[in-house]
This record gives structure tokens, sequence and C-alpha cells, in this order.
């Protein structure tokens, strides 16, 4: 009888294997004890700038999708999808959206911290994959708009094009 060969994870393909080897980049690196509270925080901490940089990179791309969604619009149908009427409700959106993203985000290493006491060495682990689920669901949140707009936009000027 012979064994299966081992599968190098970094030649595997499918979206698990993937999403495996991003969690050994250095962004979601963690040790494997239980920090204490100032480590763990200081490791939630060392991370808020790049998980900002990456929820807004894609706050642009749906603000772009938004926009263009928009403007296109208001050139064939005379009414703007996906701008608001002012257009300073957008920065005052973006404004609380980036607020509520960052208080949600220090819920994070507050969620950590209780896991660290209730279940001893098991908030490493619970850090790493919080951080990993959140970034990608606030990346996801953050697209919504500009696709349901692009998508309502498209849909009224499809309406629009094969209504004449």
């Amino acid at each position: 009888m012979t064994e299966a060969p081992a599968t190098d994870p970094r030649t595997e393909k499918g979206l698990i294997p993937r999403i495996r080897r991003l969690g050994e980049l250095k962004l979601f690196a963690r040790k494997t004890a239980d920090a204490g509270p100032w480590e763990t925080i200081a490791w939630w901490e060392a991370r808020r700038i790049p998980y900002n940089l990456l929820v807004g990179a894609t706050g642009l791309v749906s603000g772009a999708m938004c926009l263009i969604t928009g403007i296109l619009c208001e050139h064939f149908l005379g009414q703007p999808i996906g701008i608001p009427d002012p257009p300073i409700f957008a920065l005052l959106g973006v404004a609380a959206y980036g607020v509520m993203a960052n208080l949600c985000y220090t819920g994070g290493w507050m969620a950590e911290l209780l896991v660290q006491k209730i279940w001893p060495g098991k908030g490493n682990e619970f850090g790493r994959i919080s951080f990993s689920l959140g970034l990608g669901f606030s990346i996801l949140l953050t697209l919504v708009p500009g696709i349901l707009f692009t998508a309502l936009g498209a849909l009224s000027l499809l309406g629009h094009f094969v209504g004449k």
C-alpha cells in the first residue's frame, strides 16, 4: 500500500487554500501562547493602519463605482443615481462610516481580552481569526453601496435604452 503524496498548500487550488495562504501573511501572524493585555492591544493597534488603508481603498473603489454610475445616469436619465443631494452628505457618510468601522475594530481587541479571561490559551487564535474575518467583512460591507448603486443604475439604464 502506498501513501498519497503530501500536497504543498502553496500549490493547492481553490478558495479555501488561498484563504489559508492569506493567513500566513505577516499581517495575520501571531504567537501561539496568549499574550498579556497590553501585548494583545499592541498587536491589534499595529494592524489598525493597514486595516484602515485596506478598507479605505475599498471605499475609494465603491465610491468611484457610485460616482461613475451617478454621472452616467445623470447624463442619460437626468437623475444621478448613487449620488446624494446635496453631495456633502456623501462626505459626512464616509466620515461616519470610518468612525463606526474603527469603533467596531476596537471591539475586536476587547473581545479577545474577554476570550483570554474566559478560555485561557484560546485568545490568540480567536484574535487572529476575528481580525481576518472582521477585515473581510469590512471590505465586503464597504463594497455594498458601489455594487448596489451600480446594479440599480445599470438596470435603470437598460430599461431606458430597451424602452426606447
